[in-house]
C-alpha cells in the first residue's frame, strides 16, 4: 500500500520532508528548461546517508523506483521522474555539509548536496582551488556533477569531474552503504568501483558524499578575448597557446559571432570587447575566450599572455585581441560566455546538441555540418559555442528569423539526425558533458555497438536487478 510506504518514509525523515502536494513537488518534477513535467508519489528529502539508505530499503521492499536528484539543473531529463507517477524523487539538497578539508593532502570531503559554488568558496577559504566551474554553479550540486561527470570551462587543464574525485560514498540499490571515501591518489586494489558510479546518472546507486581534489590557488588568472577570421584560426590559436603557455592554459572557449550578438541583444548592459576597436574586422565569425592561471605573479602572467596575443596577431591567427587588466574586466568577458544559454532561451526555442569531436577535426565538422543544415533547413541559425580546448561544442540550432518556433521544434528528429550522424562520422560523441538521461536514451542506441550496450545492461542488472534506481535513464 502506498499509504504504508509514505508512513514509513515519514518515520525516517519526518513528515515535513515527505512532499505529496503538487504545489510542493513542482520544482522537483520540472526540468531546467521548463519543457517537461514528471509525476511522483512523493518527494523525499533525507538529511543523512543513513536516511538515504533506509529510504532506498523501503523502496526495494515496496517495489517503488527512486529518482536521485541534486540541483535539478540537468538538460537531458536525467533527474526527474517520468509521467507514470509510480516513482519517488530522493532529493539530496539537505545533505549540504563540508565534512573535512585536508590542506596538506589537498582534499576536501563533502556531502553530495553541497552546491558547487559553496565547495569553491570553502576551498578558497583554505587558500585552495576546486577548479570545476559551470554556469549553473550557484544551483548545481556536487552529487549531480559527479553523477553526470560534468565538464565545464576548466577541463582543458584539470579534467572532468571524474578526474577531480578520489573517493565516494554510495547507497546501493539494495540500501547498503559503500564507504569508498578514500583520499588516495594511488589505490590499485581491483576494479575501480568509484568510476562505475561517476557518470552513471544515479542508475546504479546514489552518491551521498565524495572526496574531491584541491589545488594551490594560482597567484593570477588572466583572461583574454580574441577575434578570429574562421574556425580554422581558432585551432591555430589553440596550438599556439598550448605551445607557449603549456599547462597554465586553463580555458579555451569558442564563441560564434551569432552567439555573441544574441547575448548583446538580450543583455544590453554587457559590452562588446572590441567596441569601435577593429574597423577592418567589424564582425568576425568567431571569437576565442582564453584564460591562463599563473603561479608566479600577475605581472608575469599579463606579460606572457600579451606576448602570445601579439604573436597571434602578427602571424595572422587572430584579427584582434584584448587582455583583461582587472578582475572586473575578466568577469565581464566571462559574463559574455556564460550568458549565451540564457540569451538563447530569451530568443526562443532551440534544438540543443552537447557534442564532442576530436579537437583537430572541429573546424571541418563545423564547416560540413553548417552546410548540411543550411541545405536541409534554409535560414536556420547555428548557435555554436563551447569548450574547444577539450573538444566539446554546444552546437545548437535555432529557427529561421520570423518563423514559428513550434513548427521548427517539430523538425528536431531530422536535425538531430544530421548533427549526430556527422558527429559519428567524425568519431565523436553525441553527449560530451550533459549525459543521456531520458532525452538521449534511445538516440545513443544508433551510435553505440550492441556489444557496448550489452555490457552496460549487464552492469545495470548486476547492481540494480530490480531496476529501481532511476529507471528509464541512460538505458
Amino acid at each position: 500500500m502506498t499509504s504504508d510506504f509514505l508512513a514509513a518514509c515519514s518515520a525516517v525523515v519526518g513528515s515535513d520532508f515527505v512532499l505529496t502536494k503538487e504545489s510542493e513537488q513542482y520544482p522537483y518534477l520540472t526540468d531546467w528548461r521548463q519543457r517537461y513535467l514528471g509525476k511522483a508519489i512523493a518527494v523525499l528529502l533525507p538529511q543523512s546517508t543513513e536516511e538515504v539508505a533506509r529510504l532506498v530499503q523501503l523502496c526495494a521492499l515496496h517495489q517503488i523506483a527512486g529518482v536521485p536528484q541534486g540541483g535539478n539543473t540537468g538538460l537531458v531529463l536525467g533527474s526527474i521522474p517520468d509521467q507514470s507517477g509510480t516513482a519517488v524523487v530522493i532529493s539530496l539538497k539537505r545533505m549540504n555539509r563540508v565534512l573535512a578539508v585536508d590542506v596538506s593532502n589537498n582534499t576536501m570531503t563533502v556531502e553530495a548536496g553541497c552546491l558547487l559554488a559553496d565547495v569553491q568558496t570553502a576551498a578558497a577559504a583554505q587558500d585552495r582551488l576546486f577548479p570545476l566551474s559551470l554556469a549553473s554553479e550557484g544551483s548545481c550540486t556536487i552529487g549531480g556533477n559527479l553523477s553526470t561527470n560534468a565538464g565545464g570551462t576548466a577541463v582543458l587543464r584539470y579534467g572532468n569531474t571524474r578526474e577531480l574525485c578520489l573517493g565516494l560514498e554510495v547507497v546501493t540499490a539494495q540500501g547498503e552503504v559503500w564507504n569508498g571515501l578514500r583520499s588516495l591518489r594511488k589505490d590499485n586494489t581491483g576494479y575501480d568501483l568509484r568510476d562505475l558510479f561517476i557518470g552513471a546518472e544515479g542508475t546504479l546507486g546514489i552518491i551521498t558524499a565524495a572526496v574531491l581534489k584541491l589545488f594551490p590557488q594560482p597567484r593570477a588568472q588572466i583572461t583574454a578575448f580574441a577575434a578570429l577570421d574562421n574556425a580554422d584560426a581558432a585551432l591555430d590559436l589553440l596550438r599556439l597557446c598550448q605551445h607557449a603557455l603549456g599547462p597554465t592554459l586553463t580555458a579555451f572557449e569558442l564563441i560564434s559571432d551569432f552567439s555573441l550578438q544574441l547575448v548583446l541583444k538580450h543583455f544590453p548592459q554587457l559590452q562588446h570587447p572590441f567596441e569601435g576597436n577593429h574597423p577592418s574586422h567589424p564582425s568576425p565569425p568567431y571569437y576565442a575566450l582564453l584564460e591562463m592561471s599563473d603561479h608566479e605573479s600577475e605581472t608575469h602572467a599579463i606579460a606572457l599572455m600579451e606576448q602570445v596575443l601579439e604573436q597571434a596577431i602578427n602571424d595572422g591567427q587572430a584579427a584582434n585581441a584584448v587582455c583583461a587588466t582587472s578582475i572586473s574586466q575578466s568577469q565581464s568577458l566571462w559574463k559574455l560566455r556564460e550568458s549565451i544559454s540564457e540569451a538563447q532561451a530569451r530568443e526562443g526555442k532551440n534544438i540543443k546538441h552537447d557534442i564532442s569531436i576530436p579537437v583537430s577535426k572541429i573546424p571541418q565538422f563545423i564547416h560540413v555540418t553548417d552546410a548540411e543544415l543550411a541545405a536541409a533547413f534554409p535560414g536556420c541559425q547555428i548557435v555554436c559555442f563551447g569548450h574547444m580546448g577539450d573538444g566539446n561544442l554546444h552546437y545548437n540550432v535555432s529557427a529561421p528569423a520570423g518563423s514559428s518556433d513550434a513548427d521548427f521544434i517539430l523538425q528536431q528528429p531530422a536535425i538531430n539526425r544530421i548533427v549526430h550522424d556527422q558527429v559519428h562520422q567524425f568519431k565523436g560523441s553525441i553527449s560530451a558533458e550533459h549525459g543521456l538521461g531520458m532525452l538521449k536514451r534511445d538516440e545513443i542506441k544508433l551510435y553505440k555497438s550492441e556489444l557496448e550496450m550489452a555490457m552496460m545492461r549487464a552492469i545495470k542488472t548486476a547492481l540494480d536487478p530490480q531496476n529501481l534506481m532511476n529507471p528509464g535513464k541512460v538505458l
